[in-house]
């Protein structure tokens, strides 16, 4: 198979990581060591996004300048790579030297759909974006993300030619040249498609946003930040002469979160087209994590960062109930109860009880040698028809078919009466079989659990298993692990 490229969006580094954004790297994560599992040549690119107004705006608020803020909170979101065993290969900051370069050099290859006009609209510095007279209107004046009043702005900016690629956007995603999944996502961007794409402001006035990266030829103004961040996609591959951009772009899968639809499936395409690059394969588009049914704010005091769940439950444990039980074409929910049930249901009494009870027989009756470990025998055509659609849930939904029938296996088998009948062959073909079934889980976890899939190698991989090993998920008790409010 040919290269694969995978990227997430990059997150504006105006506040810290939650577990939003730790689903979404966990998510690609999961289809880049899949690939490599496959033996395919895999680069994984995730970053931050560092210019414009809001961070000039939260940097001022804390004494700092805007490339020290930009420092700090870019740090907290590469710290959350390890701390979810995330396998990356590139991490982009657009305040990257590199970045704004070739930024520059895109502009210029751009220029011939970039031109200067006035422009008048509403806009909201915390969303740096303009909204229409509708939605100011509907919002009576006040953006409800960040509950300050809409600005009204007349200046002068330069434009891109979006109106230009409506009809060439709209093919490549109606004929899946450019692939938008969910589909509930892909109606939701042809309807934006077809209501018409207009020409939209790519650049603010430096006297306004200094915080930015200027316009090759004209200094009075900075390159919108939404615009110049969707360029990291190809700058960190080296476009336009870089080896990397030669092998890995296009992208294979892009993935990112439903609230960027609109310039990722709309703007970024429009790009591409312009500079003659073909499009991503795959768009990606995760839903968003709610906090026992609530929306995270930090007004509800609700927000999670990802570093207290893994504190308390591993990264295994993280990776699990975000990839399996939050629905991967939709929204979901996060509780510490709903965690907590997956830990200690699924992970410890169904997947942990099997390792345990399986390596302590093969220690008991055979003094740890395993034997011959069949082959594995279940087809797994389901499994990697999930992970080619992103459907992660269902993938794992696969996975624990497998882990439920091995535990009825054990059940139906009963090792423990059929070494009290001495019949030492049988009970050797029955617990190799136990050990074969669980390094087949284990082969099936490996993108999803990493360190979960290593472990349960170690132990029966060798053939011989040399005493009981430690429980891999110890049963948790809700006072030891839940928050209390």
């Amino acid at each position: 198979m040919s290269n694969f490229y995978i990227t997430t969006s990059i997150p504006y580094v105006n506040s810290e990581p939650h577990i939003g954004f730790a689903m979404e790297l966990v998510q690609a994560d999961v289809l880049a060591r899949y690939m490599r599992q496959n033996q395919t040549p895999t680069l994984f690119a995730t970053g931050t996004d560092e210019h414009g107004g809001k961070i000039a705006e939260r940097a001022a608020e804390q004494k700092l300048t805007p490339q020290t803020f930009a420092d700090r909170v870019s740090s907290s979101f590469k710290a959350i790579l390890p701390l979810l065993n995330i396998s990356n290969d590139r991490f982009v900051r657009t305040t990257d030297k590199g970045h704004e370069q070739r930024s520059q050099y895109i502009w210029k290859n751009l220029s011939q759909y970039i031109y200067k006009g006035k422009y008048e609209g509403w806009y909201c510095t915390g969303d740096e974006a303009f909204f229409s007279e509708q939605v100011v209107k509907a919002n009576k004046g006040v953006c409800p993300q960040h509950n300050r009043p809409y600005e009204k702005i007349q200046e002068e900016n330069y434009f891109f030619k979006l109106s230009a690629f409506t009809a060439q956007v709209k093919q490549a995603v109606e004929s899946d040249s450019f692939r938008v999944i969910p589909e509930t996502r892909k109606h939701e961007i042809l309807a934006v498609i077809n209501a018409g794409l207009e020409d939209i402001s790519v650049s603010r006035p430096k006297d306004k946003i200094d915080w930015g990266i200027a316009v090759p030829g004209d200094t009075s103004q900075v390159m919108y930040v939404w615009f110049e961040a969707l360029m990291n996609y190809i700058t960190v591959l080296g476009y336009p002469e870089h080896e990397d951009f030669r092998k890995f772009w296009p992208a294979n899968v892009q993935v990112i979160g439903k609230d960027i639809l609109r310039f990722h499936a709309a703007i970024w395409p429009a790009m591409l087209l312009a500079l003659k690059l073909p499009l991503p394969k795959v768009l990606y588009v995760h839903g968003f994590v709610t906090v026992n049914d609530k929306k995270m704010s930090k007004t509800l005091g609700n927000v999670v960062a990802p570093k207290e769940v893994v504190d308390k439950y591993g990264s295994d444990t993280f990776r699990y109930f975000f990839l399996r039980h939050i629905p991967s074409y939709s929204d979901g929910d996060f509780s510490w109860q709903r965690l907590e049930a997956a830990y200690n249901d699924e992970l410890a009494d169904q997947l942990g009880n099997a390792v345990s009870r399986t390596a302590a027989m093969i220690v008991r009756y055979q003094q740890g040698v395993i034997g011959n470990i069949p082959e594995p025998e279940h087809d797994v055509i389901h499994y990697e028809q999930a992970l080619e659609q992103c459907r992660f849930d269902r993938a794992l939904d696969e996975v624990w078919d497998q882990v439920r029938g091995l535990n009825q296996y054990i059940e139906e088998a009963k090792p423990w009466e059929i070494a009290k009948a001495k019949d030492e062959e049988h009970l050797k073909e029955v617990l190799a079989y136990m050990a074969g079934a669980l390094l087949e889980i284990a082969g099936l976890l490996a993108p999803f659990m990493p360190a979960t899939s290593t472990a349960i190698k170690q132990i029966f991989g060798s053939g011989i298993i040399k005493e009981t090993p430690k429980p891999l998920f110890p049963k948790q008790q809700a006072s030891q692990t839940v928050p209390s409010d």
